[in-house]
């Protein structure tokens, strides 16, 4: 069974090869795109910010200037130093402030400016990112309906072997098949082992035929099948 799941896993590994570095590049690229989208919302919501902001700061500054002369008006109508120094006092600070609101202004508006800047070159890389992905999906797409179902066959046969395979040795093989770039069990065949194609110790071999438990290559370590378990395979499919 551990045999059968290798083939099976070495027919996946052959369909996942034919997309190549597709679903790498979809992948990459639709992540590239969510963090620019992301960037391209918090540009927007700058210059948003920025423009009520500034309209907030206009207000202010009308409303200031017309205390300022409602100051004025009143400095004509009093009658006491200590008023109309009260008064000049108060036309200072509101002077000071509008002086500080126009500061802000220029801050506000420069940041705007900048985050437009920033858009208008975001906005076409965007765009060409959008245009790239839709044609790598497209390419994905067309590999994975090209071999939809012999891919859905494999994944159905994978998982009616792996609920008849002992959970250990199934783990010993998903360890080895990692460690050993996908080939976990191979065959030995003239006496080598299908992995590494080191020699295999006569004793091992007539073990190997026996079937009664797993057995490694002292060499790579992989799980070792004997030809007849390969060829009884091949009869059955």
């Amino acid at each position: 069974m551990l045999y059968a799941l290798q083939r099976v896993d070495s027919s996946l590994d052959e369909l996942h090869e034919l997309k190549g570095d597709l679903p790498r590049l979809v992948g990459e690229l639709e992540s590239q795109l969510q963090k620019r989208g992301a960037t391209r919302k918090e540009l927007e919501e700058t210059v948003k910010q920025s423009m009520i902001r500034r309209n907030d700061i206009d207000l202010e500054i009308v409303s200031t200037k017309e205390k300022i002369e409602r100051y004025k008006e009143q400095q004509f109508q009093i009658k006491t130093n200590k008023q109309y120094d009260a008064l000049t006092r108060e036309i200072d600070l509101a002077q000071e402030h509008i002086n500080n609101l126009e500061k802000e202004m220029e801050i506000v508006e420069g940041k705007a400016a900048n985050a437009r800047g920033d858009l208008e070159k975001l906005i076409p890389e965007l765009e060409e990112l959008s245009k790239e992905l839709k044609d790598r999906q497209a390419e994905l797409d067309h590999v994975n309906r090209e071999h939809e179902d012999e891919e859905l066959r494999l994944k159905h046969e994978r998982e009616k072997l792996v609920v008849r395979i002992d959970k250990n040795d199934l783990r010993l093989y998903e360890r080895i098949r990692k460690a050993m770039a996908g080939k976990a069990v191979v065959p030995v065949r003239r006496n080598a082992c299908g992995g590494c194609f080191k020699r295999v110790p006569p004793q091992m071999s007539v073990e190997l035929r026996k079937n009664s438990r797993l057995m490694t290559c002292e060499h790579c370590g992989r799980l070792l099948v004997s030809d007849e378990i390969v060829e009884s395979y091949s009869s059955a499919r």
